[in-house]
């Protein structure tokens, strides 16, 4: 039976990795794979997807408002050896995107398999993500362990940091200088209250009981 399934995890949870696994696994059988990925992601080049430890291999690169459909028959070099669908930062996909992935499945009968985060460094679903959790037939985490040092428990939160500080405002696909962490929920919010605390202590005219509100606030998020 095929099924549309997201494989979800944080950051550098070896997502992109198991996406080339499964692809080279499919072709050592004589299988074609379709390979996409969203061109949102630029940090090693439009259409490619790459893993932490230098394997990486082209993909389409697809926009939100594309047809997926037609983007993967127009795509298949053996229509009749096309096997299974591979989709990478499937968390910037949009509703309609899933939508066409649900019927590559229902109506065309092939598996597609999507890997992505679930969340973003605020904590929220993206709109891809969300609509994965809500219309896939199968979910599966890809876990990893809290980045930080003296930790072992499961990374569940991805932080965003800048200089080397997490930080918990902003938009929530910015492509640039930033960089991101993986860490259990605990040293997540850890991060965000010490952000809250940073700056209200910066601020020497901030009353005491508004630094106590604030960071009530920042841990309750």
């Amino acid at each position: 039976m095929v099924q549309l399934f997201f494989k979800y995890g944080t950051m550098n949870s070896g997502k992109s990795i198991e996406l080339l696994k499964t692809a080279h696994n499919y072709r050592e059988q004589g299988k074609e794979v379709i390979i996409m990925t969203s061109a949102l992601d630029t940090r090693d080049g439009v259409g490619t997807v790459a893993s932490r430890i230098g394997l990486s291999e082209d993909a389409i690169a697809i926009n939100a408002d594309d047809n997926l459909v037609n983007v993967v028959y127009k795509n298949a070099q053996d229509k009749d050896k096309l096997s299974c669908v591979l989709v990478d930062e499937a968390q910037f996909l949009s509703k309609s995107n899933v939508h066409d992935l649900c019927r590559i499945v229902d109506y065309y009968n092939m598996p597609v398999i999507c890997y992505g985060l679930k969340t973003d460094f605020r904590g929220e679903l993206f709109e891809g993500s969300e609509a994965l959790l809500k219309y896939a037939d199968k979910l599966e985490e890809i876990k990893t362990v809290c980045a930080n040092p003296t930790c072992q428990r499961k990374a569940t939160m991805n932080a965003r940091l800048v200089d080397g500080k997490q930080v918990t405002n902003g938009e929530q696909v910015v492509i640039g200088d930033e960089e991101y962490t993986s860490l259990c929920r605990f040293h997540w919010k850890l991060g965000r209250l010490k952000t809250a605390v940073t700056k209200d202590v910066d601020n020497k005219n901030t009353p005491v009981e508004e630094i106590v509100d604030r960071i009530g606030k920042a841990s309750s998020k």
